[in-house]
């Protein structure tokens, strides 16, 4: 899966994989780095729509829970990083 990510996506992600980032548990779930809330929610959205990422656990809804890079996540920045070599 090859999947053409933004400068601001790319950010998130390494937000999210350096474990700086919460995430709400929701359909359209809410990002926080650092304690403060992702201004780019589009990004968040999109993100967890196309499964780069997720909370670590499951969580009552609206509670806030430690995000993950999934599998696809690293791919994608992976394959990022490796375009750019």
């Amino acid at each position: 899966m090859i999947t053409t990510l933004n400068h601001r996506e790319r950010a998130t992600l390494r937000a999210v994989a350096g474990g700086h980032a919460e995430i709400s548990c929701s359909c359209e779930p809410d990002l926080f780095i650092d304690g403060l809330s992702c201004c780019d929610q589009s990004t968040v959205h999109r993100l967890a729509r196309l499964g780069l990422i997720a909370p670590a656990h499951p969580g009552k809804c609206g509670e806030r829970v430690p995000a993950l890079l999934t599998e696809a996540g690293s791919r994608a920045l992976g394959e990022v990083f490796a375009a750019a070599a």
